[in-house]
């Protein structure tokens, strides 16, 4: 008889869904569509899959939001591709079944910081979004349905971009991410991430 486990592949990662606090009304309405897709999707990080319909091409995908280790930067990468500065993050590999698993790998390589950690208190993931890929040459359009998670760097850490990825990637106060024209989502998430960081230091 197959394990529980064998027969949910996706369990750990629908038990966090199910326990995450959606920050506003889109939050939430973006949470129940990952909930859906996760539910009936078995390889919800995979790129492409032939069980999908037309209506469900996406997949999940996993990004961080990263801070200093006194918490008072952040890291952000303008991408080269779209043109615009956003969080380390990106797509799951074979193998990869939890959406921090893709969080942390992605954040490593593109932003060249070692040991990098999840923070201890925040929720995990501390946000999620759901957005629209356009059509590329070599890509039909599809929607990204990503997992955000807050991580923390080791003290000193540097950064090195990598130019298959971005155009830059630097470490911002607080203050400074007014000036970066960020999506809603982004700014919600990063909110979520100073409430955490403040919260943690006050305990």
């Amino acid at each position: 008889m197959q394990s529980s486990a064998a027969t949910r592949p996706n369990s750990d990662l629908l038990t966090s869904l199910l326990t995450h606090d959606a920050g506003d009304k889109a939050e939430a309405r973006d949470l129940a569509e990952i909930i859906e897709f996760v539910k009936i999707d078995p390889r919800p990080f995979a790129r492409s899959s032939d069980d999908r319909p037309p209506a469900r091409q996406g997949h999940l995908t996993g990004s961080a939001i990263i801070v200093s280790a006194d918490g008072e930067e952040v890291v952000l990468l303008h991408h080269a591709k779209l043109d615009r500065w956003l969080q380390p993050g990106g797509h799951g590999e074979p193998g990869e079944r939890l959406g921090e698993q893709v969080a942390l790998r992605e954040a490593r390589e593109e932003t060249g910081i070692n040991g990098l950690s999840l923070h201890p208190e925040a929720p995990q993931p501390l946000d999620v979004d759901v957005h629209d890929i356009p059509a590329r040459a070599d890509e039909e359009a599809h929607r990204h349905l990503d997992l955000r998670y807050l991580l923390v760097a080791p003290a000193g850490s540097r950064l090195k971009t990598d130019p298959r990825e971005s155009l830059a990637v630097e470490w911002f106060s607080w203050e400074r991410l007014g000036e970066l024209g960020l999506d809603q989502g982004l700014l919600r998430a990063l909110a979520k991430a100073r409430l955490a960081i403040i919260d943690a230091a006050a305990a």
